[in-house]
């Protein structure tokens, strides 16, 4: 009864989503924001209750879902090896039961942006699980200075540096820059459609390296020129050029994985991927600023969340959460990418310990489950966003979400519902850094068992 229950909640969630976020302004202002729609259970009443929905360890599967056999995926950018025809699905994807593994070798990464064109570099079907190696940006993107010149500054072997980094950083002349992430994928889950939701089932993240680099400097983060609170006057910190790269050790101290702060302060670690996207609709773009022009190569940039996912930052991601992105092309073209082993929410700074990962993740694809933004869970709480240029206004939306699902799930008035949300809802901010801010509302799970 447990996961029935915990079926009927998710799909709830989803279905309130579907009402709180509406069409967002989709884009046009910078990101999608909720229209005001009160909204209705739709394409979960006909769920079959066979679409995945438990948590890793129970057994979820999209069994039952018919993903192969669907019309082929011509004309959608997708090259030789991976079986594209008529009539038969992707012939060259996995088994549901067999773990793919996607190295971030140069052949399968980008930079700073979700490119809807892009030739696959993994295939699977929906509930498979797929093992994915991500890089970190910090050292890597430089063209004059190489990884291993730049990691021997704080004691970091050439043998102590990632081989797949170092020929990254040698493919940069070969490659466009849309931004400053450097993200693996597209992965192209076989049957995922627009007007569908792909669940992202984070089960295991591993640092790839023991070491990582915080960023800081006198303008950094929200300390920076460009931060929507600052003002003509304001005094940057005292920070001197040779402070800025803070470099910490990861390793086990007692049964705990941690960061190495100093000789008395052990920080435990939180590893998430700080980028996961699904490709954003083509021509539509979220821009550093509200009115930015479309980016010149005609990609979605990575450093601004949207609705598409990217760059949320937002740290309860870990290991056991699941994210929900709606579909916007066929394959959904899953990114992921800036991967980070600790940041509290805010990211204050500008970055987090910035740290190489591979994460390990089961792809779900719920048919005809629309949303229109990213949503999330983990095993205490259903997680709504707000996403904005404006830090009041990603506030408001994420309020305005959480009233809305608990109108839909629990039946509560809007007065009850804005009570509850004010009594027990738990709202922070997830990161303001990335020109779009992201606020979480976690409504807890307990207080309906």
């Amino acid at each position: 009864m447990v996961g029935n229950r915990r079926t009927t909640d998710v799909r709830l969630l989803l279905a309130a989503l579907v009402a709180a976020l509406a069409l967002m302004a989709l884009f046009a202002a910078g990101v999608a924001t909720p229209a005001g729609a009160t909204g209705k259970k739709k394409a979960h009443d006909a769920h079959d209750g066979r679409g995945g929905w438990d948590r890793p360890g129970r057994g979820g599967r999209d069994e039952g879902r018919g993903h192969d056999g669907g019309r082929g995926h011509d004309g959608h950018g997708h090259h030789g090896g991976h079986g594209h025809g008529d009539g038969g699905g992707h012939g060259g994807s996995r088994r549901p039961d067999e773990i793919a593994y996607v190295p971030s070798t140069p052949e399968n990464t980008v930079l700073g942006g979700f490119p809807i064109g892009n030739a696959p570099v993994e295939t699977v079907r929906s509930g498979q699980i797929v093992k994915i190696d991500t890089l970190t940006q910090q050292g890597a993107t430089s063209a004059t200075t190489d990884p291993v010149t730049y990691y021997a500054r704080f004691g970091v072997p050439a043998s102590g540096v990632l081989p797949d980094m170092i020929a990254f950083q040698r493919s940069l002349a070969d490659r466009p820059r849309y931004g400053g992430h450097i993200l693996t994928g597209p992965v192209y889950v076989d049957g995922a459609e627009p007007g569908d939701t792909l669940e992202v089932q984070i089960l295991d993240l591993k640092t790839r390296v023991p070491y990582g680099v915080n960023s800081t400097s006198p303008t950094s983060g929200v300390f920076s020129t460009t931060y929507p609170g600052f003002r003509t006057g304001d005094l940057p910190l005292n920070i001197l050029p040779e402070e800025g790269a803070n470099f910490y050790r990861t390793g086990m101290f007692g049964n705990k994985e941690v960061a190495f702060f100093n000789d008395d302060i052990q920080i435990p670690l939180q590893k998430f991927m700080g980028t996961m996207a699904v490709a954003s609709p083509e021509g539509v773009f979220v821009g550093n600023t509200p009115d930015a022009p479309p980016p010149a190569l005609g990609v979605q940039p990575s450093t601004p969340p949207g609705p598409y996912g990217g760059n949320l930052d937002t740290r309860d991601l870990t290991i056991g959460s699941s994210l929900f992105l709606p579909v916007f092309q066929s394959g959904a073209r899953f990114y992921t990418g800036d991967p980070h082993s600790l940041q509290g929410n805010g990211e204050v700074s500008g970055t987090a310990i910035e740290q190489s990962l591979q994460g390990t993740f089961r792809f779900i694809v719920h048919k005809g489950e629309a949303i229109t933004g990213p949503a999330a869970e983990d095993r205490d709480n259903y997680i709504v966003m707000g996403i904005d240029h404006d830090l009041d206004r990603a506030m408001k939306l994420a309020t305005a979400n959480m009233v809305r699902f608990l109108v839909m799930e629990k039946g509560f008035t809007e007065a009850k519902a804005l009570s509850f949300a004010s009594l027990a809802g738990d709202f922070q901010v997830a990161e303001v850094v990335d020109r779009t801010q992201v606020v979480v509302g976690k409504v807890p799970k307990y207080l309906f068992d």
